[in-house]
C-alpha cells in the first residue's frame, strides 16, 4: 500500500476530467431491428446470438435497518419484491421458468430464499428456484446466471433479484460454545452432560457478531476504503461534495417521480411504504461536522460519505426477446455484453469498477464516448473517488493493469444523475438489479442508447455489463 500510496500521489491524476476517444467503426451486425441501425447508431446485436431483454424491474423502498421493516424476515421482503413484479407485468405465476436471488448475509431457516419468496408470492411449486451470493454483485451475478440459461437455450422466461435485510442477522454462539452444545445433544448419561456443563467458561458465552470484514484480511470494508482513498489522494472535501451529489439528485429524481422502479410495500400490521427513507441531504457545512468512522482520528470516510445499512430487495424479468413479444410485452433494454473481474483484496478490494469497465467496452468494441448512462455502485464516497482517479491513470493501467493508456473517467454529467447507494441505500443482495433497471429508465427518458454499470464487491471482485436502449 505505501508503494501504490507514493507512485499514486506523484502521478498525474484528475478526478473528474471528462476524457475524449475517437469514435471507433464497429463491424456491421444484424439486428431485430433494422430501423436502429443508423448511420449514427450501432448494436450489440450479433448474428446467431440470442438477444435477451429486461421486460421489467422493481423493488421494495430500500429503508434503514432498523426501521419500518424491523419485524420482517429476508423473504419477506423478496416476496413483496416479486408481488411487485407480478402485479406490474400481469405475468402469469406459471410462465416462469426460473427463479434465480442473490443475498450476502444469508438467514439460516430460510437459506434459499429465493425458492421461499418465490412459493411466499404464488408463483408455480413446479418453478425451480435457487439462491446466489457474490457479495454486493450478488443481484448482478443472479441476473447474469438467468441470461446464461436463456443464452443456452435451457430457459425463455426467467426471474432475478436480490435481497438484504440487515435489521435481524444471524449471531453465532462461540466455536467452543457451538462444540460443547453440540457434544450435549450427543451425550448419552446425565454424567456426561454435567461435566460438558461444568466444562463452560464465561469466555465462551460471548457471541460472534458478524461485520462486514474481509475474511481473507480481517479488515472491515470501511477501513479498506479509507486506505483506498488515502492511497489515491481522496480528500475529506471531495467525498463529502460526492455524498451531497447523491442525496441531492436523489431527493430530485424522487420528488419528480423518476424512481418508477418503487413499488408500495403495505407492512404487515404498519402503514404501506412507498419511498426509500436514507435519502437526506444535508450542507457541507453538517457534513464536514462528522468525525471518522473507522480510521480515528485521521481518516476521511464518516458515517454520511459511506454507504448505510439497508434493508430492501429487488427483482427483475427477464426473457429472450421473441418471447417477451410473444407474450405482448414491450421490453425496456437489451442485456449486452458482461463481465466480472478479481483483484487484490488487501489493496484493491474497492476497485471492480475500474478493472470492468474497460473490459466490457473492449469486449463490445465500444468506447467511454458511446455510452450515454454510467450507472456505479457508490459503496463509499472514497472508493467512487478513487476508481475515478484509477480510471484516469494512464500510470495505475500501465503498473497495475497491464494496459497501455487508461480508459478515462465517465463525464459526471452522466454519472449516477438519479442517486445512487449512498443515498438510496445499500441492500448487499439487491442493488444489482437496481442498477440495471435504473439504466433502462434512463435510457427511455434520456433518449440513450448505450448504459454501462459497474460495481466492486467484497473479495476484491466487481463487475461491469453494458445495457442496450429498446427501439422506441
Amino acid at each position: 500500500m505505501a508503494m501504490l500510496l507514493n507512485s499514486v500521489r506523484n502521478s498525474p491524476v484528475s478526478p473528474l476530467r471528462a476524457v475524449q476517444y475517437a469514435a471507433r467503426s464497429l463491424s456491421t451486425t444484424s439486428h431485430l431491428h433494422a430501423q436502429v441501425q443508423t448511420k449514427s447508431k450501432k448494436t450489440l446485436a450479433r448474428p446467431g446470438v440470442k438477444n435477451i431483454v429486461l421486460v421489467e424491474g422493481v423493488r421494495t423502498p430500500f429503508l434503514l435497518s432498523g426501521t419500518t421493516y424491523a419485524d420482517l424476515m429476508p423473504h419477506d421482503l423478496a416476496r413483496a419484491a416479486l408481488q411487485g413484479l407480478l402485479h406490474k407485468t400481469g405475468l402469469p405465476k406459471d410462465a416462469v421458468d426460473y427463479i434465480i436471488y442473490g443475498t450476502v448475509i444469508q438467514e439460516v431457516k430460510t437459506s434459499n430464499v429465493a425458492r421461499e419468496a418465490a412459493l411466499g408470492a404464488g408463483f408455480s411449486d413446479k418453478i425451480p428456484s435457487h439462491t446466489v451470493t457474490m457479495a454486493c454483485i450478488s443481484s448482478n451475478q443472479a441476473m447474469t446466471s438467468g441470461a446464461g440459461l436463456i443464452a443456452a437455450g435451457q430457459c425463455d422466461a426467467i426471474v432475478a433479484g436480490g435481497v438484504e435485510f440487515m435489521s435481524d442477522v444471524p449471531i453465532r454462539h462461540s466455536r467452543k460454545m457451538r462444540k460443547t452444545m453440540l457434544s450435549l445433544n450427543k451425550a448419552k448419561t446425565l454424567g456426561q452432560r454435567l461435566s460438558l456443563i461444568g466444562s463452560i467458561r464465561m469466555a465462551h458465552l460471548s457471541p460472534e457478531l458478524p461485520a462486514v470484514a474481509e475474511f481473507s484480511t480481517a479488515e472491515t470494508m470501511g477501513h479498506s476504503a479509507d486506505r483506498l482513498a488515502a492511497a489515491f489522494g481522496v480528500s475529506r472535501l471531495e467525498q463529502d461534495e460526492f455524498a451531497l451529489r447523491s442525496h441531492s439528485l436523489a431527493k430530485k429524481a424522487q420528488d419528480e417521480g423518476l424512481l418508477q422502479d418503487v413499488v408500495p410495500f403495505k407492512v404487515p400490521g404498519r402503514d404501506i411504504v412507498s419511498k426509500d427513507n436514507g435519502i437526506r441531504p444535508s450542507s457541507m457545512e453538517q457534513l464536514g461536522k462528522l468525525k471518522p468512522a473507522f480510521v480515528k482520528p485521521h481518516g476521511t470516510v464518516t458515517a454520511a460519505n459511506s454507504s448505510f445499512l439497508t434493508d430492501g430487495a429487488s427483482a427483475v424479468l427477464i426473457m429472450s426477446e421473441e418471447k417477451a413479444l410473444a407474450m405482448g410485452y414491450k421490453p425496456k433494454a437489451y442485456l449486452r455484453d458482461f463481465v466480472y473481474v478479481s483483484q487484490d483484496p488487501k489493496d484493491q478490494l474497492l476497485l471492480g469498477p475500474t478493472y470492468a469497465t474497460p473490459k466490457v467496452l473492449e469486449k463490445a468494441g465500444l468506447t467511454m464516448d458511446d455510452i450515454d448512462v454510467f450507472e456505479f455502485h457508490e459503496a463509499f464516497a472514497g472508493q467512487i473517488m478513487a476508481n475515478l482517479k484509477a480510471m484516469d491513470s494512464d500510470w495505475f493501467a500501465q503498473t497495475y493493469m497491464g494496459r497501455k493508456a487508461k480508459v478515462g473517467t465517465p463525464p459526471m454529467e452522466k454519472f449516477n444523475l438519479w442517486g445512487g447507494s449512498l443515498s438510496l441505500g445499500h441492500p448487499f443482495g439487491a442493488t444489482g438489479c437496481r442498477l440495471v433497471t435504473t439504466v433502462a429508465h434512463r435510457l427511455q427518458k434520456e433518449g440513450g442508447q448505450f448504459g454501462l454499470v459497474a460495481a466492486c464487491a467484497a473479495g476484491g471482485q466487481g463487475h461491469g455489463m453494458l445495457i442496450e436502449a429498446y427501439p422506441q
